[in-house]
């Protein structure tokens, strides 16, 4: 697990080495398409557009697809573009085969993306109060298993359509919980609970923050005039869960990501 000190002290470390450039220390340089190697595997970093190459920066960190890698989401304007207009680094992990391991606890998945936290905060500046996991489909799970094992330094999960077993108990958890799904998703399946519960994708973490059993409906929301979300959310002992929902199938929809960092970084919401 990622611990809040490893990172501050990998900070530390960084900025008083000597820099050329961002890079910090003797790490070769990597960026956009060219993949940043750690040990046998890799991960892509790309940095937020007027950025002044000194001030700590919020990370994204972003598990890609199935059958995809990290540069996908680094191209998307559903992803990419919206980090880029934030001042938020987006970091995209590689899986093995283009896949993630999410179906068991002790995925090897997770010690790598804790050793990407890591080997990004020895590269750049960043602001480890505002570290963001996010995920896409087999990625979204990712995204879940990684706050599951190692989210206590994580602010908050920005999960797009996909989730592990809502029965587990997880040892730690985020403080801020974001899911997006569509009631139509056939690819990885609506999880609808007992009695067609629709609140069911989020069970697991209101269990672990301790939520209120009332849900506030927050009303629809949209981004683009096709495409229309509902937002619900809890009263948690311990943090916060939001649940978007929209009548459609598997994708990102566009903005919500965009719309997550914007409330989370307490901008005004633009798109995209």
């Amino acid at each position: 697990m990622i611990r809040l000190s490893f990172i501050l002290a990998a900070l530390l470390t960084a900025t008083s080495a000597s820099a050329m450039g961002p890079w910090k220390g003797d790490a070769p340089a990597c960026g956009d398409e060219v993949a940043c190697p750690l040990g046998t595997r890799s991960y892509h970093v790309m940095e937020p557009d007027g950025w002044d190459g000194e001030s700590p920066m919020p990370v994204l960190l972003h598990f890609h697809g199935w059958s995809r890698n990290g540069i996908h989401p680094q191209r998307s304007e559903r992803v990419g573009a919206s980090t880029k207009r934030r001042g938020v680094l987006l970091v995209t992990p590689n899986g093995e085969r283009n896949t993630w391991r999410f179906w068991q606890s002790d995925s090897e998945d997770v010690p790598f993306a804790d050793a990407v936290l890591l080997d990004v905060a020895r590269r750049y500046p960043i602001d480890p109060t505002k570290i963001y996991v996010s995920g896409y489909s087999f990625g979204s799970a990712m995204a879940w298993r990684f706050a599951c094992q190692s989210g206590n330094d994580v602010a908050a999960l920005l999960a797009v359509a996909g989730s592990i077993d809502q029965t587990e108990t997880c040892p730690e958890a985020p403080g801020d919980i974001r899911h997006v799904h569509g009631l139509a998703d056939t690819v990885m399946d609506f999880p609808m609970g007992p009695g067609n519960d629709v609140t069911y994708p989020v069970a697991l973490w209101r269990r672990a923050l301790d939520c209120a059993t009332a849900r506030m409906d927050q009303g629809d929301w949209q981004v683009r005039s096709f495409l229309t979300l509902s937002r619900t959310t809890w009263d948690c002992a311990q943090g916060d869960v939001t649940l978007d929902l929209h009548p459609g199938g598997h994708f990102i929809p566009h903005g919500w990501i965009g719309r997550q960092l914007d409330e989370l970084l307490h901008l005004t919401p633009s798109y995209p």
